[in-house]
């Protein structure tokens, strides 16, 4: 199955670049579809011209962020060494609030470029 999903410039950067191999997401309806081996094309939200196609490697289920900040390795997250003392769950309430991670959970999206 193929899924598309929007992603900010410096995310879509690291995929691309292989520095960030892991998605997070909500488990939402749409991400609930998601299963290993299907490919997700990624659409630049700056710019619609940039286009980014990927298979679905692993799926990491977590009740909320917390936990799967406790069990991922955070640099394959996004997140540069640098960051990694100071990288905390609530990072990921700018995109989604607790009450949305109780109602749907969350999930890491392993990813590998094609």
């Amino acid at each position: 199955m193929q899924h598309v999903m929007m992603l900010t410039p410096g995310p879509f950067a690291m995929i691309a670049t292989g520095i960030k191999t892991i998605e997070l997401r909500l488990n939402d309806e749409k991400r609930q579809k998601v299963q290993i081996g299907d490919t997700i094309t990624f659409i630049r939200t700056d710019d619609s011209s940039q286009v980014l196609r990927t298979t679905v490697v692993k799926l990491h289920y977590f009740d909320d962020f917390d936990q799967l900040y406790q069990s991922l390795p955070l640099e394959k997250c996004g997140y540069r060494e640098e960051e990694l003392e100071t990288a905390h769950p609530e990072d990921m309430e700018r995109y989604y609030c607790r009450e949305q991670q109780v109602q749907y959970g969350v999930v890491g999206i392993e990813l590998s470029v094609l």
